[in-house]
């Protein structure tokens, strides 16, 4: 038995049939996104902390020492990630630079201005004082801020996914 269907498909189902899914953003995405950035960027931060704590044991100087280095670890490899992003979009190296500029700022500004002026230095000092040892305090201090960072440089990625920003020139 076989089924012949003649006719025209509507154009709204065709508008349908032929609209790109959205890709889904599931944890191995950001798990590959952040991760590179998270071992560069935590590994900088444990070397500043203790590498200061050879001149002083001030949990104020110990949390700023790492502060500082995971930041420059951290958006060091970020930077080459969304360049390497962009080189397919932009037509220029130079366009290529400015586009990740922005998105560096779009992505991750709001998350970084929160992050570095008050939960972050916060929770360091906070896990220095907590344990005797100050890379275990740095490490807790750490994955605290990092839970409230991701929540909002996650959703500030998402935005500027959905509105297009990272996809055109």
């Amino acid at each position: 038995m076989s089924l012949i269907v003649t006719g025209t498909v509507s154009e709204s189902a065709q508008d349908v049939a032929v609209a790109p899914r959205p890709r889904r953003r599931g944890i191995v995405f950001w798990i590959t996104r952040y991760l590179p950035a998270e071992i560069v960027g935590t590994s900088a931060m444990v070397l500043a902390g203790l590498g200061v704590t050879l001149w002083t044991d001030a949990p104020a100087a110990i949390a700023l020492a790492a502060l500082v280095g995971e930041t420059l670890g951290f958006y060091a490899v970020l930077a080459v990630t969304i360049y390497l992003e962009q080189r397919t979009v932009a037509s220029s190296r130079r366009r290529t630079a400015a586009r990740t500029g922005m998105l560096l700022v779009a992505e991750f500004g709001a998350a970084e201005l929160l992050d570095t002026f008050l939960i972050r230095p916060a929770a360091l000092v906070a896990g220095v004082l907590l344990f005797a040892d100050p890379m275990w305090g740095l490490l807790a201090g750490k994955l605290v801020a990092d839970i409230a960072f991701y929540a909002i440089a996650a959703g500030a990625f998402t935005i500027t996914a959905r509105i297009g920003l990272r996809d055109r020139a």
